[in-house]
């Protein structure tokens, strides 16, 4: 007389309901901890874009609005295409270059001129800027700073131009803050205009780093 099967059959039945539960299990305890992982990473992120000379390759987009121009209170609308590149050319420094290409589009200022649309000047800045913050926290770069004639008609000084730039900033409990500035004469080009530009820019930021559940 054969022995039945059917034990074994539900042994094998058991085996597998184990290593599905085991499964589960296993998935219920990871799930948690990536999605904070990738929380983390998202802060990390976050916290490197709000850096314009983090070591991160990024392209911000900025768009601006002018109004009341000239006598008939035109409109200029500006939309900035600002692609950072990092460059490591050393063990402790950095190279990051910092381009503007002004995408234009702006009203006559006065009644029965031509509207214009096109490139502006190209702004081009390089930072040479420390891998490590300083021991008290701060983050900082300085370099020269390159003004190109790229610009459309009408919407080009027709200059080349050239100056100092430097940028300064702290990342401290999730807040970004600090200050970019640059200044930039022109030596040579055939605009009837000389140039002489001062840009300042401070800036804020906050990102929010979601602390990890315990369970």
């Amino acid at each position: 007389m054969k022995t039945p099967v059917c034990g074994g059959s539900n042994h094998a039945s058991k085996r597998k309901r184990i290593i599905a539960f085991a499964g589960i299990a296993a998935l219920l305890i990871t799930v948690p901890v990536r999605a904070a992982d990738g929380q983390d990473q998202q802060a990390e992120l976050a916290k490197k874009l709000a850096n314009p000379i983090a070591s991160l390759i990024s392209v911000p987009i900025q768009n601006n609005w002018d109004f009341g121009i000239g006598p008939d209170s035109a409109m200029q609308y500006t939309v900035n295409i600002q692609p950072v590149i990092p460059f490591s050319i050393s063990k402790d420094w950095n190279l990051i270059t910092r381009t503007i290409v002004p995408v234009i589009h702006a009203e006559s200022p006065v009644q029965g001129g031509n509207d214009r649309s096109g490139l502006g000047d190209i702004l081009q800045s390089f930072f040479f800027s420390p891998k490590e913050p300083t021991s008290s926290g701060w983050i900082w770069g300085v370099g020269p700073v390159l003004l190109y004639p790229s610009g459309t008609d009408g919407l080009s000084a027709d200059k080349w131009g050239a100056g100092p730039t430097a940028v300064v900033l702290k990342q401290r409990n999730g807040w970004t803050y600090g200050l970019l500035a640059n200044h930039v004469w022109s030596y040579a080009g055939s605009g009837p205009s000389s140039v002489s530009a001062t840009f300042l820019q401070p800036f804020l930021s906050y990102s929010q780093r979601r602390t990890r559940r315990s369970d």
